[in-house]
């Protein structure tokens, strides 16, 4: 009797299965198993997800509110002629986010709305071992907190430069939405520099990195990072009608937040440089009544006597177009560039005057 070979081919996602059978001797001989190799960057988000679960942590913040109540006694209308009596009752609250340990010491980072006003902060590693938290300094302007852990073996993340992101590149977020520990979700840059009064604070600094990954209640100060397992955000707020995801998240840059808890470290407060003008961004109207040649840069409107751009030279209705190399295309831009530097740091500005390019070094001004 002839051997009847029999093939099957299965096809899934990322690669084929390939089956060579012989009815004959079926039983005798193990089937050829052929898997091509899966794209890398798709394996790199359990690469990534394995670097970066250790270093994000639950944090539970415990909240006493005081709560004025009032009733009528119709006995105090002989006495203070209006019938009634005010007694305090506290309530206890519990909010629950996300934190990224950011340094083998137990430096842990969150968004300052995770922690604002708690009387007590719990920290859940991912191995589930507790620890209580000291708040070392916090930034409502950026909405980040810095928390202290008594430890100094944990896993921690490395930071990326949030500079070289791009648009289009895979990212997962790591955190804790709605008390489910440890949650991993994927998605994309999806735009980066968007400033949209989430924090709704009149000298809020946002340039936001934009995500389609998932990010729900709880996510608040957990872990952006790209496929190689870095830091490049710390997610921050959704754009819902609804309070929960759909579609739209956003995250503070990394670097942003390594200026901010570096000074949170050494001085308590954030150092913020500044140069010294008034700004906005150039519409095809203004660029049509200047003569622009183009709606790029970040236009300025007035230049404040005795600041950096003052002292430099630079005036009003130059073009900022450029800041140490980096493209600055809005008012996000701008902020966010120049939120990593510090009072007495010198930069170099690429201005755009009458359409012709001048460069000037920017002594900061605190």
């Amino acid at each position: 009797m002839k051997n009847i070979n029999i093939l099957f081919l299965i096809i899934f996602t990322g690669g084929l299965l390939y089956f060579n059978t012989n009815n004959t001797n079926a039983n005798n001989q193990e089937s050829n198993l052929v898997e091509e190799k899966k794209p890398e960057k798709i394996t790199n988000f359990v690469y990534a997800a394995e670097r970066s679960l250790d270093a994000v942590v639950h944090i539970k913040s415990k909240i006493v509110e005081n709560n004025i109540y009032r009733y009528y006694d119709p006995l105090s209308d002989f006495f203070s002629g209006n019938g009634y009596k005010y007694f305090n009752q506290p309530r206890e609250k519990t909010a629950s986010g996300s934190g990224v340990i950011i340094s083998n010491d137990g430096y842990i980072v969150t968004n300052n709305h995770v922690i604002n006003d708690a009387t007590e902060i719990e920290v859940v590693l991912n191995d589930k071992t507790v620890y209580e938290a000291e708040i070392l300094g916090v930034d409502p302007t950026t909405d980040l907190a810095l928390l202290k852990i008594d430890t100094d073996n944990i896993h921690s993340i490395n930071f990326a430069n949030s500079n070289n992101i791009k648009v289009g590149e895979w990212v997962i977020a790591v955190g804790n939405p709605f008390n489910l520990n440890s949650t991993v979700t994927a998605g994309i840059i999806s735009a980066k520099g968007r400033a949209l009064n989430l924090l709704q604070n009149r000298n809020s600094i946002e340039s936001f990195i934009q995500t389609d990954a998932a990010i729900n209640p709880g996510n608040s100060g957990g872990a952006l990072v790209n496929i190689e397992g870095d830091l490049i955000g710390i997610n921050t707020a959704i754009h819902s009608n609804t309070g929960s995801y759909t579609g739209y998240g956003f995250a503070i840059p990394s670097n942003m937040v390594k200026k901010i808890v570096n000074d949170l470290k050494e001085y308590g407060e954030v150092k913020r440089a500044f140069i010294g003008i008034q700004i906005t961004e150039i519409t095809p109207t203004i660029s049509e009544k200047l003569n622009l040649i183009n709606n790029k840069g970040v236009l300025i409107t007035k230049v404040f006597e005795g600041g950096a751009a003052y002292k430099s030279g630079i005036k009003t209705h130059d073009v900022i177009i450029n800041i140490e190399n980096k493209e600055v295309n809005s008012v996000a831009d701008l902020q966010e560039q120049i939120s990593n530097y510090s009072p007495g740091d010198i930069i170099k500005c690429t201005i755009k005057r009458k359409n012709n390019i001048r460069s000037f070094q920017l002594d900061l001004t605190n």
